[in-house]
Order: C-alpha cells, then sequence, then structure tokens
C-alpha cells in the first residue's frame, strides 16, 4: 500500500516549495510549478462567438472552458464562461487569444494581468509575459 494523499496548491509559491522538497533539479522548479496549480475563472460578458473560439484555443493546450449549451443561437446575447487550465494552459491561452480580434485580445489582456498577479514576487516567470 502507497502513502498516497490528495494535496492542495493554493499558488505557485506554495507549488515551488512542494516541488524543492522533492529534491527536483533546482533548474526544473520553475518549469513545474505553473504546471502544479490550477485555475477556474469566471469571465462575464463574452461575445458567443468570442466564448467558441476561447473554448476551442484552450482545448487545445489541454484545458477546458464551459460554455452555454444555447451559444450558437445566442446571436449578439452576451455569455458567461468558465475557463479551467493550470497556470501554464493559461499562460499560453493568452498567447493565442491575442492572435484574434479586438474582443478577444481585451479578454487576453485582463487574462495576462490575472496572471502577472498569480505570479507576482516571481522575477525569473515574469520575464515570460
Amino acid at each position: 500500500m502507497s502513502n498516497l494523499r490528495r494535496i492542495e496548491i493554493s499558488d505557485i509559491e506554495h507549488a515551488r516549495k512542494l516541488i524543492q522538497d522533492i529534491g527536483c533539479d533546482p533548474k526544473s522548479i520553475e518549469i513545474m510549478a505553473p504546471k502544479a496549480v490550477f485555475r477556474t475563472l469566471l469571465i462575464k460578458d463574452v461575445h458567443p462567438i468570442d466564448a467558441i473560439i476561447i473554448k476551442q484555443d484552450m482545448l487545445s493546450l489541454g484545458g477546458e472552458v464551459a460554455i452555454p449549451k444555447d451559444v450558437f443561437e445566442r446571436r449578439d446575447e452576451k455569455c458567461k464562461i468558465l475557463v479551467m487550465g493550470t497556470l501554464r494552459q493559461l499562460k499560453d491561452l493568452v498567447g493565442k487569444l491575442y492572435r484574434h480580434h479586438s474582443r478577444i485580445k481585451t479578454i487576453a489582456k485582463e487574462l495576462k494581468d490575472f496572471l502577472e498577479e498569480e505570479y507576482e514576487g516571481s522575477e525569473s516567470r515574469k520575464k515570460d509575459f
């Protein structure tokens, strides 16, 4: 029988500490830590077409986005979405979203700002933004 237990990782600093405590190569900590922190973000007032694009981009990164089941019938009626993924997936999503039109770029900027706060205190990771 193994001594398996679930661990809640609250933020990037907690992830770094846990990975360091395992005895990993120090160079690998900054690679693994963003993959250990999972976030679910609610985004309101999203155009239905943008919701579909964001979902497809996040799915391509291994994350998920919950969108309304009637998103295709909504036309211009805005909706809420739930974006789910690791800090690494969310960071990669920002890059993908900046390739789209201005409404999605606005969401990308908000997500980028959120992630910069999540990475706060880590000068080595801030350079990625």
